[in-house]
């Protein structure tokens, strides 16, 4: 076993057809690889065992979630040498059978087995999501999929999100705060949807309420927040409460699709239909649609991935799925504009903010860093990590525009074609008088 390191090296290289673009660090205290790059820290011969189990993405969640791999240097750089190896697959299925076939990558496989160690493999870290049965999508099993990412603990979020409590893409301008760009964010928002006192607004996926707040208190809209987690709730109504705002907003543990006291001026839909599904994406802007009165808008602020060559082929992200958001899928941004134009809306506006996403992780990945300790005390360790992991990893797929985010503005047009848009909306500061 001496020089761990040298032999992974050399494994990964016979493995991969090329060099490991980082440097490894073994549980024996050897070294190899790139001087300059960041360093690929392997505590435990069980993290070997996962991947073999579980190769790519899955194994290697699991030996980071458990400890067994950490990076030492820049994270963000690490996972951006890493993306070409775990996500932007290249090769086809007759190359992986080439390759398997090949005499190298046989005898590397064995070499790794060996240095593994004896099996069987290690069970999942607590964190991980079991295996789960049923249809995907029922009221059951997203609220069961809710739960188990907001239902984490408030004062956690609080540690990572700051302030603002916005659990999604902040709106950025030169040298402001992450709190100023939420806010920012917020107000765009209500300016597309060109809220006025008195007008009663629907929240979908409500989170610790700041939309509904900023609404309320910025513009005298009314109000009604949904959100399936009920730590959010709670802690929402404290906000409003003591804000004095409870004449204007309610807050409910709602299924959005058991919304039915419409219909309403205006739906803001922020960061919540990545949790609908593909199969429910039309059911879930016929909902809101219906909703809607003539002539109301909707905001709906949604992550998009890029169209696959073969749509056929497209996967759920195994660590995302096991680990982060359970059932969650992303769509194309096309796909989503059609299923709501399918619907009867009008889209009117699409503004792709990308970039924005990438700071705005940045900023939640530094807050988790500076209070780590305490991150871990109010969670788990394991959980800690899973999402300094996540949020890293997602900052640099939006950098690289693996994937991206925008804000469709909608209308459900009235028959006599009167949208209520100036003719110039992207100044949203425009009256529609």
């Amino acid at each position: 076993m001496a020089d761990a390191a040298s032999r992974l090296t050399a494994l990964a290289k016979d493995l991969l057809g090329h060099p490991l673009p980082m440097r490894i660090r073994a549980w024996d205290g050897s070294e190899a690889g790139p001087p300059d790059a960041p360093v690929l820290v392997v505590r435990h011969r069980r993290a070997l065992r996962r991947l073999l189990w579980r190769p790519g993405e899955l194994g290697l969640a699991r030996a980071w979630v458990a400890g067994e791999l950490d990076v030492d240097g820049d994270l963000y750089e690490a996972l951006d040498r890493l993306a070409g190896l775990i996500w932007e697959r290249g090769a086809d299925a007759k190359d992986a059978v080439h390759a398997v076939r090949d005499p190298r990558f046989r005898a590397a496989a064995r070499g790794l087995l060996q240095l593994a160690g004896p099996w069987p493999p290690p069970p999942p870290p607590a964190e991980e999501v079991r295996r789960r049965s049923g249809p995907l999508h029922t009221k059951r099993r997203d609220k069961e999929a809710i739960s188990h990412h907001y239902d984490v603990g408030n004062d956690f979020y609080e540690l990572v999100l700051g302030p603002s409590m916005v659990y999604s893409c902040a709106y950025w301008s030169k040298d402001t705060t992450l709190e100023q760009a939420q806010a920012d964010k917020l107000d765009l928002i209500c300016r597309k949807l060109a809220l006025k006192k008195g007008d009663r607004l629907l929240d979908v996926g409500c989170g610790w309420g700041s939309m509904a707040i900023h609404a309320a208190r910025e513009y005298g809209a009314r109000v009604v927040g949904v959100t399936l987690s009920t730590e959010q709730a709670a802690y929402a109504r404290k906000r409003i409460a003591d804000q004095g705002l409870t004449d204007l907003i309610e807050i409910r543990v709602q299924d959005y699709r058991d919304v039915k006291d419409g219909p309403y001026d205006a739906i803001s839909s922020i960061g919540m239909a990545e949790h609908v599904g593909a199969a429910r994406y039309r059911e879930y802007a016929d909902e809101l649609y219906a909703l809607l009165k003539p002539g109301g808008r909707l905001l709906n602020h949604q992550i998009a991935r890029r169209p696959e060559k073969d749509e056929a082929a497209y996967h759920v992200d195994a660590f995302i799925d096991a680990y982060v958001f359970p059932d969650g899928e992303l769509a194309p941004v096309g796909r989503t504009a059609a299923a709501l134009e399918e619907a009867g809306f009008e889209v009117r506006d699409v503004e792709a903010i990308r970039e924005h996403y990438g700071l705005t992780l940045r900023q939640w990945v530094a807050n988790l860093e500076a209070n780590w300790a305490e991150a871990q005390r109010l969670t788990s360790p394991g959980r800690a990590r899973v999402w300094r992991l996540y949020m890293a990893a997602c900052a640099v797929a939006f950098e690289r525009n693996r994937i991206g985010v925008n804000q469709i503005l909608a209308v459900r047009t009235p028959e006599d074609g009167t949208s209520g848009l100036p003719l110039r909306p992207r100044a949203w500061t425009e009256t529609t008088s």
